[in-house]
């Protein structure tokens, strides 16, 4: 009588974050401990941290966030990508611009997301990372295509200034233009993210890349480089 062999089932995913912003680590740990392809293998706050999780056994997939309190995610990358040479980096930020990006990919990340996705949309973005996927926000993929086009045109010394009215209009997303709004007009955060129906974490996601991008760290700085630049209706 033959004997039928099934499938052996396929190994979880291992995941490691390291994240300061503990709402959405929260959030998207607690996902990952729910779904059955994954584990949570460990959790980090710090540069600090998430270096000496690093001596442990390796993780199939390190989400990395690159403004941690005491020093660059980058560094962890860097780290990660020599200790756990098997393991797939995906970094999940709010910084968007190219210096943070190339430094990222050339350290050694395969994905780069902006913290403009739900929790559980990340989920899709691990197991794509798993499988050998690039998971990569449009508008930063825009950004690497657009370096490397610059580089073969030989254009690297003649970039055009980023203070331009337009070009940094353009580089404000349709949301961040939103939340940018309600910030003018005096709405808190929990305000706005009742408002647009989104997570307060989510909003502040939004918030600290507005400021990054508006070379700002308030928001009555926000408010004025925002109508000086044009960016707000009058």
């Amino acid at each position: 009588m033959q004997t039928l062999h099934t499938a052996p089932e396929p190994l979880p995913i291992h995941v490691v974050i390291v994240e300061d912003d503990l709402g959405f680590r929260d959030a998207l740990s607690q996902i990952v401990q729910t779904v059955p392809d994954m584990r949570l293998a460990g959790m980090a706050s710090t540069r600090a941290e998430g270096l000496a999780l690093l001596q442990g056994p390796p993780a199939d997939v390190l989400l990395v966030d690159l403004g941690l309190p005491d020093g660059s995610g980058i560094d962890v990358i860097r780290a990660a990508a020599l200790q756990w040479p098997s393991c797939s980096i995906m970094v999940s930020t709010n910084f968007g611009d190219e210096t943070h990006v190339m430094r990222s990919i050339e350290a050694g990340a395969a994905g780069y997301l902006l913290k403009d996705s739900s929790p559980a949309k990340m989920i899709d973005e691990i197991r794509s990372l798993a499988n050998g996927g690039s998971p990569i926000s449009p508008i930063i993929a825009r950004q690497v295509l657009a370096h490397f086009r610059q580089a073969a045109a030989g254009k690297a010394g003649t970039q055009e200034s980023t203070a331009d009215p337009a070009t940094q209009q353009s580089v404000l997303s349709a949301r961040e233009k939103e939340v940018l709004n309600f910030i003018t007009k005096g709405f808190s955060t929990p305000e706005i993210a009742k408002l647009m129906q989104l997570s307060h974490f989510t909003v502040r996601s939004f918030v600290r890349r507005i400021y990054s991008k508006l070379k700002v760290t308030s928001k009555a700085e926000a408010i004025y480089e925002a109508k000086t630049l044009g960016l707000l209706a009058d």
